[in-house]
């Protein structure tokens, strides 16, 4: 009997001290919140963020940019947070117009995140001490008088898919912004290629980031990649920058005399003047004819000292194919040639885009003529055929020559800081000032930004 009761009471204390150990649920311990803080440089200055997180979930983001331009930057502080969160990443797509304040918030989020890897601020390279370089030999012209912008257009290194390769779109846009003086001589010369390739996999759904940043050749600057290749070790760039250079002090005409030699099938209009042969290797015949029509083109910048060229493409209207779609390509090109005074205000600008599309079959053929001319927006004008959707009843080219009337005599804070409402999703920036309510329909954040571009880069 007493080893009934003392084996009971042993069972009873096992069981009160299991009792005693366990936690109610509620009782767990939870996942503290932390604040995390970063910073990046944006438009207007310093843009600050502080990120919560509670374990590995961002939980919220506040972004502080008080600088940055209302209305355009505002946009991106106000859309950026929820996207983050969402996708618990600060890996998300920029917000169209506000380009550079939102890379400031992704960069500022990352900084809070892993400030080894993103530090701000972002510590500057000691410039490397170079050998001197021998000057491109530059010509003398007067003051600018007038400007011009010249582009042309090819797809013809567009590829068909084959049973080795899938199919890739390929756009290379060639432009030049030029300063002529009163003689039409050469004063002032930006040229640059927006070398655009849109990839498919093999049932011709894109696979290139429809998203990122489309750079140009300048832009790429070092990272282009042709110095490997290069007899003379120079890089697109440099070899440019010779070029243009050279062409400085003439006309078009002389410029399109250029004695020029074929030194392979890729490369029939190699420079052949003892003042280029040690510094251009490149082929030159499409930037002469950028540069020609240019001249064309050409229209009063009276009081100019500057002129600077912007370029950026997407690709986002690009086409999957799909049970009633064919594959596209389309890569736009925005561009703009700036003329600015002593104050840096706007003389003259001409704005155009290079809407270019590269159609596929189901099969992964290209279907569009790889020879025929492609025009740009400004070219086509009534045949670009917006005025039909119109609601003030103007096309494209109309409405450009409307805005770029606007934007003279403005600085680039003033044209950045444009009062802009939100039509429907595919106009997102559309003008709201009176001035242009009449005659301004279209949506305009990309024109601001090659803009933006143009007057950091005139010259």
């Amino acid at each position: 009997m007493m080893k009934k009761l003392v084996s009971l009471l042993l069972v009873l204390l096992l069981v009160t001290s299991l009792f005693g150990c366990a936690k109610p649920a509620d009782s767990q311990p939870k996942t503290e919140a932390v604040k995390l803080t970063g910073t990046a440089e944006g438009f207007g200055g310093e843009v600050k963020v502080t990120v919560t997180k509670e374990g590995d979930k961002i939980t919220k983001v506040e972004p502080v940019g008080e600088k940055e331009t209302p209305g355009i930057g505002t946009n991106a502080i106000d859309q950026l947070p929820a996207k983050m969160v969402e996708k618990n990443s600060a890996d998300v797509e920029v917000i169209s117009g506000a380009t550079i304040t939102s890379k400031a918030i992704i960069y500022a989020v990352n900084n809070a995140l892993d400030p080894a890897k993103f530090p701000y601020p972002v510590a500057k390279e000691e410039p490397k001490k170079e050998e001197p370089k021998a000057e491109a030999p530059k010509g003398e012209a007067g003051s600018i008088a007038k400007i011009g912008l010249g582009q042309n257009i090819s797809i013809a290194k567009s590829k068909d898919a084959t049973a080795d390769a899938t199919a890739t779109a390929q756009a290379d846009v060639t432009i030049a912004a030029v300063g002529f003086d009163a003689d039409g001589k050469v004063a002032s010369i930006t040229v640059d290629v927006a070398q655009t390739k849109v990839a498919f996999d093999k049932d011709m759904k894109v696979t290139s980031d429809r998203a990122a940043e489309v750079k140009s050749k300048k832009d790429l600057g070092p990272d282009y990649g042709m110095v490997k290749a290069s007899s003379i070790g120079k890089e697109w760039f440099e070899q440019m920058e010779a070029f243009e250079n050279w062409m400085i002090g003439k006309t078009a005409a002389e410029i399109a005399g250029l004695k020029v030699k074929e030194r392979d099938e890729s490369h029939k209009n190699v420079p052949d003047v003892p003042e280029l042969t040690s510094s251009v290797t490149i082929t030159v015949e499409s930037y002469i004819a950028a540069v020609e029509e240019a001249w064309k083109n050409a229209e009063d910048a009276h009081g100019a000292e500057k002129v600077g060229l912007g370029v950026e493409t997407h690709i986002g209207s690009s086409k999957d194919k799909a049970a009633d779609v064919k594959p596209v390509a389309q890569m736009d090109t925005y561009m703009t040639a700036v003329a600015l005074d002593k104050d840096g205000k706007v003389v003259k600008s001409i704005v155009d885009v290079a809407q270019v599309k590269v159609n596929y079959d189901e099969k992964g053929v290209v279907t569009s003529d790889k020879t025929a001319e492609i025009k740009t927006k400004q070219e086509l004008k009534e045949g670009y055929g917006m005025v039909k959707a119109s609601s003030i009843g103007k096309e494209w080219f109309e409405q450009m020559a409307a805005f770029e009337e606007w934007m003279i005599g403005k600085t680039a804070a003033e044209i950045a800081g444009l009062k802009v409402k939100e039509r429907d999703a595919s106009h997102k920036a559309v003008p709201d000032v009176p001035e242009l309510t009449s005659s301004v329909t279209i949506t305009v954040d990309g024109y601001q930004s090659v803009v933006a571009e143009a007057i950091r880069n005139a010259r």
